[in-house]
């Protein structure tokens, strides 16, 4: 806005003092002061507004006007209500280094110049940058590529003084500033992905404000927008559809912005969602051919001919990859709604994102895994680097010729996946927007060294998924290393059984505990996860070994069982583990 345009506005109150010549001049803000030397404070383009306290004879007049000059204000106003007219001194000054000045009638506050001024720049800079982002959106949506989130991002930085970033629902960036001097950190992502589900499952109004864990308080939309809590058709269906959705966070609290802002920030995450749909469909064609081959592997096709068509499919499905010696299968399932079997492409967005860890850049999973569906599971195979180094000390040119590559996330020693370092970073945002009816599980297998190797793998991970499923929790995994393990059978004792079993063994303990108030379960667990060693399981449950031993001669009197046969450490070990 210009100078002018405020002394043409009748309710400010306003008089031109000098400087008419000047009154062209641009406000890009107001700043209200009485320190003798404001210019820490000033950007430039400010109209300065000023009670006169800082004036104690005249010849601070000089020194005022000059420090605002420097600093390349626009325009001073001074009030009257201090000295009940502008001392001439001021007006001078103020003629000599070519500062219009303003008088501010004493029924005038200065509270009201301040909203009249930035609610007039506001909605200038809203509308620039609304024109902008509209003619962005048009390229985007007419042709190629317009330069991704970052450009939008750029604009509300450039326009607005905004920052703001895109998140993924497992909390990874997307776009935004990667800088020392603002750079979310991985837990402050999850922090704000896991709030945003959360919101979306509560249904509530968007921008949805956060005070994270860093102290800042942020406004969260929906990529794409979100349904309003009266549409409560749409906002249950829209519940599982932004699980695999971006999010933007915003720097800002935006409990008091004007509604055009809001609208402006609204079209800012509709242009970003153009960018994400774009990047879904360029992932189409590589989703089809993985859902070739996995296919093939679910119907346990000849290993000759699985090995064909991955061979086929790879420059296409895994570019640069090379000749892969080793996969991994990861089987992923999510229970969300009353039909598991249909949320197979929910749970396959899902595992892409798990699986592209949560500091990978930019929007795209990673390069070396393709994802497809079985039935109600996603399944997805993973391109490891190369074999172990013992193998390739048998063919080391085979193995100076394998390309480098990038970590699988949650990677082990081997390069293979682990289902603990896997799921670190994305349980807690993943478990807030599920809720409490919702579960995603996962399985993985041990790497095969070949093609021919993934039927079985496949298998493999399907039934350590079924291990993780028979875990509490909402967001679990389980890996081919507990397939050697009596974990592997408890998935598949039935229901019955299993509270038979678990009740005729802990029923008379638990309810001992109970009415004594005892804690005879907790101190059986411990003894038996301390090997049967006294002073260990002492020392766990803080209590002296004579106290310990006095609660263990109680259960084995309550249960009939002793404690020093191996046979009845193993039901009570397996009945522990069941419920």
């Amino acid at each position: 806005m210009r100078l002018r345009a405020l002394l043409e506005t009748d309710t400010l109150g306003l008089r031109l003092l000098g400087g008419e010549a000047e009154l062209d001049r641009s406000v890009r803000g107001v700043m209200t002061t009485d320190l003798r030397d404001p210019s820490r404070y000033l950007s430039g383009g400010e109209l300065v507004l000023t009670g006169l306290a800082w004036r104690r004879r005249p010849a601070d007049s000089e020194r005022f006007v000059r420090i605002l000059a420097a600093a390349g204000v626009a325009g001073l106003a001074a009030g009257e209500a201090e000295l009940g007219s502008v001392p001439g001194d001021l007006v001078a000054a103020c003629a000599r280094h070519r500062l219009p000045l303003f008088s501010v009638v004493e029924d005038v506050s200065f509270a009201s110049i301040t909203e009249h001024v930035v609610r007039q720049v506001s909605a200038e800079r809203a509308g620039d940058l609304a024109a902008v982002v509209e003619r962005h959106r048009r390229l985007v949506a007419g042709g190629p590529a317009g330069g991704g989130p970052e450009v939008a991002l750029d604009l509300l930085r450039s326009d607005l003084d905004l920052r703001a970033w895109v998140l993924s629902p497992t909390g990874r960036r997307v776009a935004g500033p990667t800088g020392p001097d603002r750079r979310l950190t991985a837990a402050v992502r999850a922090e704000l992905a896991g709030e945003h589900l959360a919101a979306v499952r509560a249904r509530r109004r968007f921008p949805h404000r956060v005070r994270a864990a860093d102290g800042v308080t942020y406004s969260l939309f929906p990529v794409g927008g979100a349904a309003p809590p009266e549409q409560a058709e749409a906002a249950e269906r829209a519940e599982a559809a932004a699980l695999p959705d971006w999010l933007l966070a915003v720097e800002a609290d935006a409990g008091d912005w004007p509604e055009q802002r809001l609208d402006l920030l609204r079209g800012v995450a509709r242009l970003i969602a153009v960018e994400r749909d774009r990047r879904d469909a360029a992932r189409a064609v590589r989703r089809r051919l993985a859902q070739e081959v996995v296919d093939l592997a679910a119907a346990g096709a000849p290993p000759a001919e699985i090995a064909a068509r991955l061979r086929v499919t790879a420059p296409v499905l895994l570019p640069g990859l090379g000749a892969a010696p080793r996969w991994q299968v990861v089987v992923a399932r999510v229970e969300c709604g009353p039909d598991a079997a249909a949320n197979g492409p929910l749970a396959r967005a899902l595992l892409e994102e798990i699986l592209a860890g949560p500091e990978a850049a930019g929007a795209e999973p990673a390069d070396r895994v393709a994802v497809g569906q079985a039935g109600g599971e996603a399944v997805a195979l993973v391109a490891l680097p190369g074999p172990p180094v013992a193998a390739r000390s048998e063919a080391p040119e085979a193995a100076a010729r394998e390309p480098d590559a990038p970590p699988v996330p949650g990677g082990a020693a081997d390069g293979t996946a682990h289902p603990d370092a896997l799921l670190a970073a994305v349980r807690a945002p993943l478990a807030r927007g599920l809720g409490e009816d919702g579960r995603i599980t996962l399985g993985l297998s041990a790497a095969v060294h070949s093609a021919e190797g993934l039927h079985g793998a496949l298998e493999e991970a399907r039934h350590a998924r079924r291990v993780a499923a028979a875990r509490p929790g909402r967001v679990c995994a389980a890996g081919h290393q507990q397939l050697a393990s009596h974990v592997l059978l408890l998935p598949f004792v039935p229901d019955d059984v299993r509270r038979v079993f678990t009740s005729r063994l802990l029923d008379p303990l638990r309810d001992y505990d109970r009415r004594h108030r005892a804690d005879l379960v907790r101190t059986l667990d411990s003894f038996l996860t301390c090997d049967g060693s006294w002073t260990r399981c002492a020392a766990t449950l803080h209590v002296h070994v004579n106290t310990l031993r006095y609660r263990v001669a109680r259960i084995e009197q309550l249960t009939g069982r002793d404690l020093g046969r191996l046979e009845d450490r193993l039901d009570f070990f397996l009945a522990l583990r069941m419920t």
